[in-house]
């Protein structure tokens, strides 16, 4: 834990903070969250204010040696955004987000690795178990990007530098990891990039630059 210098938080919803109580009860690590989402957090935490740091989207600012910049995704909350990390490389994410805008191909262009939502595959989530309503929702542009959609974003991303892809966000109930590499694997028959999925549980060791380590 002395090795983390900041967490930085996409948005508000519960599969996305729901270690944050604990977390600053014992450590009290700063906490980095843009104007909207940072205010709903004080309203769902009253104990992180002192260690929570409002930060701008779209503007970069150092944390440690690392540059880090924030852009927005459309997502169904009044704020979302995922992170650009700049120091000896570069790494994105952006997960939550029910279609690529432009503002997030900004976001992602030109990182060296990057980690992109691939949710949920249409079939498996069309003929599921969940209500229509929730898949609509998800299936909406404010909801979740498709193995289908991931795809496509991580074809173009590697036609702009990208060589490495980890797949995030996979949805238990609407996907498999072998359906979501198979997808986006197929649409890299002839790109150099390394593809690789995010573990369920365990830390993801990422250097950029060189090949991805579990533990």
């Amino acid at each position: 834990m002395r090795d983390i210098g900041g967490v930085l938080i996409t948005h508000e919803h519960s599969d996305h903070i729901s270690g944050l109580k604990m977390l600053i009860k014992y450590y009290r690590v700063p906490v980095y969250a843009p104007r909207t989402v940072a205010s709903r957090l004080c309203g769902m935490l009253p104990e992180i204010e002192g260690c929570l740091r409002v930060i701008p989207v779209g503007e970069s600012f150092l944390l440690g040696r690392l540059f880090v910049k924030a852009f927005h995704t459309p997502h169904d909350t009044d704020e979302s955004v995922g992170y650009r990390v700049e120091g000896d490389g570069v790494f994105a994410l952006a997960t939550d987000m029910g279609c690529v805008t432009d503002e997030v191909m900004e976001g992602l262009r030109g990182a060296e690795a990057v980690l992109i939502e691939a949710n949920h595959d249409e079939e498996m989530l069309r003929y599921g178990p969940y209500p229509v309503y929730l898949k609509r929702r998800i299936l909406s542009e404010h909801g979740h990007l498709s193995n289908d959609n991931c795809a496509r974003l991580a074809r173009e991303l590697t036609l702009n530098g990208t060589r490495q892809i980890i797949l995030g966000h996979l949805s238990r109930e609407n996907n498999t990891p072998m359906r979501a590499m198979d997808t986006v694997r197929g649409a890299l028959p002839d790109c150099p990039a390394s593809l690789y999925c995010a573990p369920v549980s365990g830390c993801l060791e990422l250097h950029v630059g060189e090949k991805l380590c579990f533990r």
